[in-house]
C-alpha cells in the first residue's frame, strides 16, 4: 500500500485529492493547522473523514514536520498548504509568504535531510506570471507577480526547481490556474456568486455586489486538477506543468452563466463596488496547457462555463 502525505488536507484540493488517492488504494495522512478533532467539513462532505489520518502540524514547525516524515515515510507528498486567497494576501502578506514559500522550503529541506526517495508535488499558481497582456502562459514563461500571493507562489516554484536540479530528487510544481468546486469557501468569488445567486432565486436576498466584472480567468473543475497532480508524480522524470483548460472567460460571463442556469437576468441583481477591487489585479489570465496534454495525456474536460453550471447545480442540490 502506497503512503501519501497531503499538506493542507482540509482545503478544497486537499480533500478532493485525498478522495482520489483513497480510491487508488493509498494510505492517506494529512496535515492541518486546525485541531484534529475539528469537523473538517470538506472531508466529511466527501464521506472520507474517518478514512484519513489527521496530524496537526503547522507549516513553520520544522521539528514537527521532520518527526512526521520520519513516522510516516511517505512515498508521495503533496504540498497544498498555505494562505490561498489572492485578495487576502494583500491584507496578510507575511502570513501568505510564510505559509507558501517558507513552508514549502522547509518541507523540501526535511525530505533532503532524511534522505528519503519521496516524490514531492508543489502547488503553483498562474498568478505568479502576473500581467502578460493576454499572452497565454506556458511552463517557460518567466514569473512576474503583481500580488503577495503571486510572489509567494513564484518563490516556491523557483525553490522547488533549484532543489530538483541541485539534489536530483523528484520534485515538481503543478502551475494550477483557477480551479473551482462546491468545496470552495465562500470568500472565493466564484462561490460567492453561486451562493448569492441561488439565494436570490430562493427569495432570500435581492442583490449581488462584486468588484471588477471585466477581469478574465481560466477557470477549471477542481476534481480534474487533483488528477493531474497525481499523474505528475507517476512520471519517470520530474517536470513542471501548466494545468489549465486553455479557455478564458470574464467574470461577467461567469456571472451570466450562473444566473442563466437559474432563469434570472443577472443585470437586474448584480451591482459593482470599488471596495471589492484589489490594489493590483491581473486583467486577463490565459494559459497554454498543451505540454500537459502531450506529456501527461491530461486535458480538462470542463471549461469555466461548465464549472459555473456544475457549481450552481451542486449548490441547489445541497439545499
Amino acid at each position: 500500500m502506497k503512503r501519501a502525505l497531503i499538506c493542507g488536507i482540509s482545503g478544497q484540493d486537499g480533500a478532493l485529492l485525498a478522495s482520489l488517492l483513497l480510491k487508488k488504494g493509498y494510505r492517506v495522512t494529512g496535515t492541518t493547522r486546525q485541531d484534529p478533532k475539528s469537523r473538517f467539513d470538506n472531508l466529511s462532505r466527501l464521506g472520507i473523514r474517518d478514512r484519513v489520518v489527521i496530524r496537526m502540524v503547522p507549516e513553520n514547525d520544522d521539528t514537527g514536520i521532520r518527526q512526521m516524515l520520519a513516522d510516516e515515510i511517505p512515498d508521495e507528498i503533496y504540498y497544498l498548504a498555505g494562505q490561498s486567497s489572492v485578495a487576502r494576501s494583500f491584507e496578510k502578506p507575511e502570513e501568505t509568504f510564510q505559509s507558501i514559500a517558507a513552508g514549502s522550503a522547509g518541507l523540501l529541506a526535511a525530505v533532503q535531510e532524511l534522505k528519503f526517495s519521496t516524490r514531492v508535488f508543489m502547488a503553483g499558481s498562474g498568478d505568479m506570471f502576473g500581467n502578460l497582456n493576454g499572452t497565454p502562459a506556458a511552463e517557460s514563461t518567466p514569473p512576474n507577480p503583481v500580488s503577495p500571493y503571486g510572489e509567494a507562489r513564484a518563490a516556491a516554484f523557483r525553490h522547488t526547481r533549484t532543489f530538483r536540479e541541485t539534489f536530483g530528487f523528484f520534485a515538481c510544481t503543478g502551475i494550477l490556474f483557477n480551479h473551482e468546486s462546491c468545496l470552495r469557501p465562500e470568500w472565493f468569488v466564484t462561490r460567492k456568486i453561486v451562493r448569492t445567486a441561488c439565494d436570490i432565486a430562493r427569495g432570500r436576498c435581492r442583490e449581488l455586489v462584486l468588484g471588477n466584472l471585466e477581469i478574465a480567468r481560466d477557470w477549471g473543475w477542481a476534481p480534474e486538477y487533483v488528477s493531474a497532480m497525481w499523474q505528475m508524480l507517476q512520471q519517470d522524470i520530474p517536470e513542471d506543468f501548466v494545468i489549465a483548460t486553455g479557455i478564458t472567460l470574464s467574470l461577467k460571463e461567469f456571472v451570466k452563466t450562473v444566473f442563466d442556469r437559474l432563469d434570472l437576468d443577472w443585470r437586474t441583481y448584480v451591482k459593482t463596488d470599488k471596495r471589492f477591487y484589489r490594489p493590483a489585479d491581473i486583467p486577463v489570465m490565459m494559459a497554454d496547457p498543451s505540454r500537459a496534454r502531450q506529456a501527461l495525456g491530461w486535458q480538462a474536460r470542463y471549461t469555466g462555463y461548465d464549472v459555473a453550471g456544475l457549481m450552481t447545480a451542486a449548490e441547489l442540490d445541497s439545499v
